[in-house]
């Protein structure tokens, strides 16, 4: 590991957890709300297998977040996957699906800000979580 990834201050990284997972928890929510008044197939404009993994999220957001909580390594681990797939997955719906653009996908350009966050700040906090 590059050594300036060695010293992030202890404030930024608790810092860092607490947003991501703050929003991790705010993801989670809405992934519940759709559970509850939709089911497991909450889009009915896509496939059952990516309403199945949004449906998903409802649980892998909450563990990821409460690891975080927690100080695991995990946490941050399952965020950096749980971002990057979600992202990919919310791409493809909007180019793929709703033949969309980023300008007019407000909750796509949310979603990579967040995954830019916690997939920037994954190499330095990493160091100070537990395992």
């Amino acid at each position: 590991m590059i050594g300036w990834m060695h010293h992030a201050p202890r404030w930024a990284v608790i810092s860092a957890c607490s947003i991501a997972a703050a929003l991790l928890f705010i993801g989670a929510s809405a992934h519940v709300t759709d559970l509850q008044r939709h089911g497991l197939h909450p889009y009915d404009w896509a496939p059952w297998w990516l309403n199945l993994y949004w449906s998903s999220l409802a649980l892998f957001d909450t563990l990821a977040a409460v690891l975080l909580i927690r100080g695991k390594c995990q946490g941050i681990d399952l965020a950096c996957v749980i971002v990057a797939t979600d992202l990919a997955a919310n791409w493809y719906a909007a180019y793929g699906i709703q033949d969309s653009n980023l300008a007019a996908q407000p909750r796509l350009q949310r979603l990579a800000v967040f995954a830019a966050l916690v997939l920037g700040t994954a190499p330095f906090i990493r160091r100070h979580l537990t395992n």
